[in-house]
């Protein structure tokens, strides 16, 4: 697979919205608390399906072993350059959920696509976040994160091979999850992008470890 830092910006122009296939600008007049007249400039996804109350879905997976119940739980991430950042982007697993799809399928299919891998949403009602907005003050796109694990000692999860599509170049590695935040401050050191989900994954699970809340 060819690298993605190998990726380049060739040029950057002004898109007209009759142009716009993934997402669009919007202009909204609102009227504040005090009854005054407003506008708000915003960006507003184009692929939600009707009757879907998300775009997509996050995907934290976690890697573990049955038979080694000692050993450091593992998360799952990737390494995707993205255009709009010029950077290439260490993110979870992620996708835009299909036509009367639940997002727990979506991340089911999206984590086996993007890595091979074959999850489970974790049980006990932690398997799906509430909806989330990634930029609300900018655009409309939303999302619910999945909590999957993914049994190491499963043979299909020994040697996974991803379903990548011809524009996709994804590197897929894991890291200590005790240690994701550590690691993130490392990657922004080494000029990568981080992404939102992944420091604030990291975030909490430094609070939690600072805080003593576990």
């Amino acid at each position: 697979m060819a690298s993605s830092n190998k990726s380049k910006i060739l040029k950057t122009e002004p898109l007209d919205n009759k142009d716009a296939k993934w997402a669009t600008l919007v202009k909204t007049t609102y009227t504040d608390p005090e009854g005054v007249e407003r506008t708000w400039e915003s960006g507003e996804r184009l692929t939600r399906p009707k009757g879907s109350d998300i775009d997509g879905v996050g995907v934290v997976a976690i890697l573990q072993d049955p038979a080694k119940p000692d050993d450091a739980p593992r998360v799952l991430l990737q390494k995707q350059w993205r255009p709009p950042v010029n950077a290439t982007v260490i993110e979870v697993p992620a996708g835009l959920i299909d036509p009367k799809e639940s997002a727990e399928t979506c991340a089911i299919r999206e984590l086996k696509e993007e890595t091979g891998y074959i999850g489970k949403v974790v049980d006990g009602g932690f398997g799906v976040s509430p909806v989330m907005f990634n930029d609300p003050g900018f655009c409309n796109t939303n999302l619910r994160m999945i909590h999957l694990t993914v049994d190491m000692s499963d043979p299909a999860n020994r040697n996974p091979q991803p379903e990548l599509e011809d524009n996709e170049f994804i590197e897929t590695f894991s890291v200590p999850l005790k240690d994701l935040w550590a690691e993130c401050r490392r990657f922004e050191q080494e000029g990568y992008a981080i992404d939102a989900r992944v420091g604030t994954l990291a975030e909490g699970v430094e609070v939690a470890r600072r805080w003593k809340l576990v």
